[in-house]
């Protein structure tokens, strides 16, 4: 057998990711605090780099020998797996949207409880309630303190007249929180918790919740004979049942990590006078940086020594660093003002005018790729005279309008109905039913079950609930 040598030419694109447009990726998505201490580990490590006094335009000293000097992309449009080259900079942010029961990296439990309780409409009543309940929570997310004894903790610190019952109703509320099963009283509940947010039309659902309400402890025994005979099921149902519950999370607050709770600081800020909106960064976000002038002066360009090496590679990490931030804020600049734009009703009239919103709306404006919008939108705040908001929370899915007719946001769709059940009669809640024809009134066409779940995710009871809590 003959070997024979042969030259094959072929012809390809390959994407190389440079350092630079990694760290300018990694920059990207670390959020303002992980970010202050990326540069804080940069200015210890890098003598040509210094911080000025206040935060704004670099303006750098340069020297005439700037040939080595590395260009980095003015947009990050680049989807790229950076974290296996950049380790250490890829626990600031997850890439996609919010998770919430896996949001928790760098998150106490205590912490993402208050954020939501933030984000839900609540008297200042109901509010001292809800954090009392919060920090009753143990690492589980089990509320383990009595409710009598945090009632009686409120009346001592002058929440007056304070009844049981309104303690019960904002547990309540609470517990449709995420992630789901926090605030159960004990395993049973916690487990209930999480059954009651499967969809109805899981199988078996319903022999699942009779289980853990009435057969719990013979599950933990074992005892399959009983569970089969108590419940009516063959070996095949009583397995996918099992299977079922143990596919819940028993410990559902284990996945946050107890850290101290600290103040968010908005990378933007939005005004609002004569001549309109306007957004721009906020100046106390993060510090102004420059390449040291005389460290930099003194490098030669035909000089090969070990100390002018050094210089040398440190100016061009220090003009990386630099770089990477100001395409970081001009990229952060671009993507506010055009989720701003796009959402002027909710900044005039509130939630009730928020416009339907997507990922692949704000790329297509800013020509992104989606992914570079989700990185710019995680863990990124931004203070409007509504209040601080991450800028994830003004995307929201869209629900068509009737025949055709103007869409709704999610958002816009849920604070029609808070502010539909606070103006009904006290004696008379609305039903579901009866939610979902003031809807269709207001060219708001959705199902019933739809008008349920977004109630439950704003913890309002049904109206028999309402109707006895009142």
């Amino acid at each position: 057998m003959v070997m024979k040598a042969s030259l094959q030419l072929r012809v390809g694109t390959q994407l190389t990711m440079t350092p630079q447009l990694q760290q300018a990726i990694a920059l990207l998505q670390l959020s303002t605090l992980d970010l202050r201490q990326e540069i804080q580990q940069a200015l210890d490590a890098n003598p040509l780099l210094e911080q000025e006094d206040e935060f704004g335009e670099e303006t750098t000293q340069e020297t005439p020998e700037t040939e080595w000097e590395e260009s980095i992309p003015q947009e990050l449009a680049t989807d790229s797996e950076w974290s296996d080259t950049y380790q250490d900079m890829a626990a600031g942010g997850s890439g996609e949207g919010p998770d919430f029961e896996r949001q928790a990296t760098g998150q106490s439990l205590q912490g993402h409880l208050l954020w939501q309780l933030a984000m839900t409409d609540t008297s200042p009543r109901d509010h001292a309630i809800a954090e009392s309940l919060i920090d009753a929570l143990d690492a589980n997310g089990y509320l383990t303190q009595p409710l009598n004894d945090i009632r009686e903790g409120l009346k001592a610190q002058g929440l007056d007249g304070l009844s049981q019952r309104e303690v019960e109703n904002v547990l309540l509320r609470v517990q449709q929180f995420e992630p789901t099963g926090v605030f159960a009283r004990d395993l049973r509940e916690c487990l209930l918790l999480q059954l009651a947010a499967l969809a109805d039309d899981t199988p078996l659902l319903m022999q699942a919740r009779r289980l853990v309400r009435q057969f719990l402890e013979a599950l933990g025994k074992n005892d399959l004979r009983l569970l089969k005979r108590r419940l009516s099921l063959d070996d095949e149902q009583l397995d996918d049942v099992v299977r079922l519950i143990r596919s819940l999370d028993p410990r559902p607050g284990s996945a946050f990590g107890a850290t101290n709770q600290s103040y968010i600081t908005p990378d933007l800020v939005v005004r609002h006078d004569q001549e309109g909106w306007h957004l721009e960064l906020n100046p106390e976000a993060l510090p102004k940086l420059r390449v040291q002038p005389d460290y930099a002066s003194l490098i030669k360009r035909a000089d090969k020594s070990q100390d002018n090496q050094f210089l040398k590679e440190h100016l061009q990490e220090a003009r990386w660093l630099i770089k990477s931030l100001s395409s970081r804020n001009d990229t952060l600049l671009r993507v506010g003002r055009e989720i701003i734009a796009r959402q002027i009703g909710f900044l005039e009239r509130g939630e009730e005018a928020m416009k339907p919103l997507i990922l692949a709306d704000i790329a297509e404006a800013v020509e992104m790729h989606e992914s570079t919008i989700s990185r710019v939108t995680t863990q990124k705040y931004i203070h409007t005279p509504r209040g601080v908001f991450e800028l994830k929370y003004f995307f929201s899915s869209q629900v068509s309008g009737q025949d055709g007719g103007d869409s709704h946001s999610s958002t816009a769709i849920r604070a029609r109905l808070k502010k539909l059940i606070q103006d009904e009669t006290p004696g008379k809640p609305l039903s579901d039913s009866h939610l979902v024809t003031l809807l269709e009134a207001n060219g708001i066409n959705v199902a019933r079950r739809t008008v349920a779940k977004y109630r439950e995710a704003m913890g309002i009871p049904s109206s028999s609930e309402r109707r006895r809590l009142r």
